[in-house]
């Protein structure tokens, strides 16, 4: 096999790969041998047509399609490491010449990675995040819990308030005229919900039970149905039952229902505690992001659209695979979305070409620090693998290949390089 390499514009390269006619021969042979077992000629049982004949009848070249099936892998693979570079795509084959006696040729052009020119990283300044937990923050977290144990008590001597849970009956016209699938009966209604169109929910507060009640709205301009919209409408509306949340008192009984604790100060303390904590990681997070977005800007380099597309691909196998995990199909996603493979693929190209240049940048970092990798990073790493995957540590570590280990080598280099421009960056 021989190879020549050609470098292309922005971040592209060519291989031009040439295989013997020695391998041609074997690898159509291969293609004959593997399909001859479907072949019938009259004159012949099926399986035994000589090569020859099947070629003589159906040309010269009904193997060749298999036979470059056969080679192009393996001779890519063999020409992606002498090349040396460090490839980031698949390939895009083009087939030159394939011919019974000849070398095989193919072209395989590929993205490589490419260079950063890194700015400003050492030091990078960023906005302070909040991390003080306020008065009004633990008493949201307490009225959520009394939501949560909220009790629906049923209302009959007064109107209809803000926020009541109401049962209804409607029924809706245009021009006078009943329309189809507006008219509902015992329809659970949340005022303020905003699950109606238009003002419907706020001209029923005031109203009575059983007093029957005239909504006139607007359907909107982008309503669903065609016939409707922007029309006016009348909604002749019976309210039937009103209901409303009754919280339960925050003191010490309510403290030792739903909690560990036996006093309001006790759980108070402990909300407290567990938003600092819950505080501080999320701006542990936002800094490290807010950092990295800065050097990103602070950085020069050219993405190769095959990375992105590569990226973009991966980011979807993931997603689908989440999705299996909770028993449902890519295509019953686009079914209840309204969403189709190509909007999915536009949606994350953002995120990729976040991902790629946010990798990129760290790697750039991690070699200008000349951060090294010890055994017991890798240990460490695949310790936590392990953990992640139920295994043992030993019995993984005899699974990984030396490409693995390169990954997971390069990936704790990039952790390294998170934590370094973290720990230097300046909160102003």
């Amino acid at each position: 096999m021989s190879l020549q390499v050609e470098k292309l514009e922005k971040n592209m390269a060519k291989l031009t790969i040439e295989v013997s006619a020695d391998e041609v021969e074997k690898a159509i042979e291969k293609a004959y041998q593997k399909q001859k077992s479907k072949i019938s000629v009259p004159g012949f049982r099926k399986g035994k047509v000589p090569r020859k004949m099947v070629e003589k009848m159906y040309g010269v070249g009904v193997f060749y399609e298999d036979a470059a099936n056969i080679m192009i892998p393996e001779a890519y693979e063999t020409a992606a490491k002498e090349s040396e570079l460090d490839i980031v795509s698949q390939p895009k084959i083009d087939v030159v010449q394939l011919e019974a006696g000849k070398d095989f040729i193919f072209t395989a052009e590929v993205a490589v990675k490419p260079e950063v020119e890194l700015g400003e990283y050492n030091g990078v300044e960023v906005a302070k995040f909040e991390t003080e937990v306020t008065e009004d923050d633990i008493m949201a977290e307490v009225n959520r819990e009394r939501e949560q144990n909220a009790r629906i008590v049923a209302v009959e001597d007064r109107a209809v308030e803000d926020g009541d849970m109401t049962i209804i009956d409607f029924e809706g016209f245009v021009d006078g005229v009943a329309f189809e699938g507006g008219k509902g009966t015992d329809y659970p209604l949340t005022i303020g919900s905003h699950s109606f169109i238009d003002t419907f929910e706020e001209q029923l507060i005031g109203k009575n039970i059983n007093e029957e009640v005239e909504v006139n709205v607007t359907f909107p301009e982008e309503y669903h149905a065609e016939e409707l919209k922007g029309k006016p409408a009348l909604f002749k509306v019976t309210v039937k039952e009103i209901k409303k949340k009754e919280l339960p008192e925050f003191d010490n009984d309510f403290v030792e229902d739903v909690s560990e604790f036996d006093t309001v100060e006790e759980y108070k303390e402990s909300i407290k505690k567990n938003l600092e904590e819950k505080k501080a990681k999320e701006a542990k997070m936002a800094k490290e992001e807010a950092v990295i977005e800065k050097i990103i800007e602070n950085a020069k380099m050219e993405i190769p659209e095959p990375m992105i597309d590569s990226q973009v691909r991966q980011m979807a196998e993931d997603f689908s695979r989440r999705l299996s995990a909770q028993g449902l199909t890519i295509e019953q996603y686009f079914q209840y979305t309204g969403l189709s493979a190509e909007i999915l693929i536009e949606q994350m190209k953002p995120q990729a070409v976040k991902r790629i240049k946010s990798r990129l940048v760290l790697e750039a970092i991690a070699a200008k620090e000349n951060f090294e990798v010890t055994e017991e990073d890798i240990n460490n790493e695949i310790t936590a693998m392990a953990n992640a995957y139920q295994m043992e540590a030993d019995k993984l570590k005899e699974l990984l290949s030396e490409d693995d280990k390169k990954n997971m080598s390069q990936d704790v280099q990039v952790k390294k390089a998170v934590e370094f421009v973290v720990e230097n960056a300046k909160e102003v």
